[in-house]
């Protein structure tokens, strides 16, 4: 992800918005439960840190797989492997 992005989504006053999501009673109490455990001020942040976490996994998944695809895509026009690997260790290098 990049380093403007995770500054935006770690802003604690980022604006919210409410969804209603229907979730059975025995799902809440546990969340409830493990929100205690985990330091959570309720089961409502820890929803949204599980979320989170999916959604963050899911984003670089596909981010990936858009890598995936311009490599063979790059491959196929006859870059070579050596130039592509110089072209993201430059990349990895700028979002440290």
């Amino acid at each position: 992800m990049k380093p403007e992005v995770l500054r935006k989504r770690l802003d604690k006053n980022r604006p919210m918005t409410e969804v209603t999501i229907r979730i059975p009673e025995d799902v809440v109490s546990d969340l409830k439960q493990v929100a205690l455990v985990l330091g959570f001020s309720g089961y409502q942040p820890l929803m949204r840190a599980y979320i989170g976490q999916g959604l963050r996994v899911d984003l670089e998944r596909l981010e990936n797989d858009k890598v995936s695809v311009l490599i063979d895509s790059l491959r196929r026009r006859g870059v070579s492997d050596e130039v592509i690997y110089k072209a993201l260790h430059e990349v990895d290098r700028e979002y440290e």
